[in-house]
């Protein structure tokens, strides 16, 4: 029975030596993204910081298991903080699928002069074959702009 014993206690000090060796996150390439843009709409000051909304006129987007186009009709909402000097962004859109299914994206992040991250959240079908979307945490960056379109890549955290 003692020896049941040490080897399970061995058993999980081994394990919790291999978590404590190897914890850091890992990030997986999931889709970059192009998306159209048109010409931003100025509310002004609300109160809570300068809104600005930014229309998604259409786009495109690939990646290793999953490709399409960006459907025309959403927006970023960004929201200036002046006292912290960022913005607080807010993009909601709907893509579809090279095979027809459609995915909302909720896409929320902060941008400053040296940082700019958004966290997308999916919405798919779940029993689609992209339901593999609703389960993960992405993280997503710009790659690049140009006069009406932004790029952007997304990695899933694993």
């Amino acid at each position: 029975m003692r020896l049941i014993i040490s080897t399970i206690l061995l058993l999980a000090c081994i394990a919790a030596r291999a978590s404590e060796i190897d914890d850091t996150p890992k990030m997986q390439f999931i889709m970059e993204l192009s998306v159209n843009i048109g010409s931003p709409l100025q509310v002004g000051d609300t109160g809570k910081g300068n809104r600005t909304i930014i229309p998604i006129t259409g786009g495109t987007f690939s990646g290793p298991q999953i490709k399409g186009t960006v459907i025309p009709g959403g927006a970023d909402y960004q929201l200036y903080d002046n006292t912290h000097k960022r913005n607080n962004l807010e993009a909601i859109y709907c893509i579809q699928t090279d095979d027809g299914e459609y995915i909302l994206v909720r896409n929320i992040g902060i941008a400053t002069d040296r940082y700019f991250f958004t966290s997308p959240v999916f919405e798919a079908s779940s029993d689609g074959q992209y339901s593999w979307l609703n389960e993960g945490i992405y993280i997503c960056r710009p790659s690049g702009f140009s006069d009406n379109t932004i790029r952007l890549k997304v990695w899933e955290v694993k």
